[in-house]
């Protein structure tokens, strides 16, 4: 019985529900529409119960409004938090440059693993050789060797692949 009327009430006023929060989505995307109209049969469904006979599309109607006024303040949310992070850069960074260098990038494949993330994360990361110590729980004096003779094999490396 629920599920007949369920199907019903979706046949007969889903399309004013996606008309009504069409013409009230700005400054969501048509792409959110389904979503919405979506969200608004579940709580239907959840509150069959509660949708009164003698006014079922205006009861619909303030569950899609609900839903709406509940994405644009997710929305708000989300572009107030958005805007506190650092704008991007239209540049590629460092890295990026690094990467699409392909002798720079032949040369980092060619060293051995461990050699490799511990260059980068000196060279990338910004992990000074105190810092390198406690993440591999080594001294510091360790950390520095180990990253002059990670160093030194790179350029070995780069060295071998430019005069290829």
């Amino acid at each position: 019985m629920d599920e007949d009327r369920f199907t019903r009430l979706v046949r007969e006023h889903s399309p004013a529900i996606g008309n009504y929060l069409r013409r009230r989505l700005y400054p969501l995307t048509p792409a959110d529409l389904d979503d919405l109209v979506e969200e608004t049969l579940l709580v239907v469904w959840r509150r069959l119960n509660d949708v009164p006979p003698d006014a079922e599309l205006p009861w619909m109607i303030g569950v899609a409004r609900n839903v709406l006024r509940n994405a644009h303040r997710s929305k708000n949310r989300r572009l107030a938090s958005e805007a506190k992070l650092p704008p991007p850069r239209d540049l590629s960074s460092a890295e990026e440059a690094v990467i699409a260098d392909t002798t720079v990038r032949e040369a980092l494949r060619s060293l051995a693993e461990d050699d490799r993330e511990f260059l980068l994360l000196h060279a990338w990361d910004g992990l000074d050789t105190h810092e390198l110590g406690k993440l591999y729980a080594i001294s510091t004096n360790a950390a520095a060797v180990r990253l002059s003779r990670a160093q030194r094999r790179f350029r070995k490396l780069l060295g071998a692949t430019e005069n290829d």
